[in-house]
């Protein structure tokens, strides 16, 4: 049965995760978003994020975004520093076209860092990327 299901290659989604002023709190925080390059909408999309080691794993959090416009971004979650030493992993699923897509994003252990952080075009903020 589960080999019957076909999930198609997903292309145009990256997560990042942003280093950027909190005006309410007068901070420097670190938060991850979800990017949408594609041409359409994307449905339901539920992401759930948890960070790991050889040694240590953290909770699951799950976020849910009924619909991420086309040629867009939005905010998933703020992400605290002491979980840069783990692996971050970010399982994004949605629909798009009535298809589900699925994909993994993996942010490794020690690779985010403030010498790291690129202009990331779609948000006009550095952050790190991944496709």
């Amino acid at each position: 049965m589960k080999k019957d299901l076909q999930i198609p290659e997903v292309t145009g989604v990256e997560m990042a995760i942003v280093y950027e002023y909190n005006a309410l709190y007068k901070t420097n925080d670190w938060n991850v978003y979800i990017i949408n390059k594609k041409k359409v909408d994307l449905e339901m999309v539920v992401i759930v994020s948890q960070g790991f080691s050889e040694k240590k794993t953290t909770s699951l959090l799950r976020k849910k975004i009924a619909v991420l416009p086309k040629n867009s971004f939005a905010k998933v979650e703020f992400i605290q520093p002491e979980l840069f030493k783990l692996n971050n992993r970010f399982q994004v699923s949605f629909f798009e076209d009535n298809a589900l897509y699925e994909k993994t994003f993996l942010f490794k252990q020690n690779t985010i860092k403030e010498g790291a952080l690129r202009m990331i075009t779609l948000l006009n903020k550095r952050g790190i990327l991944v496709k």
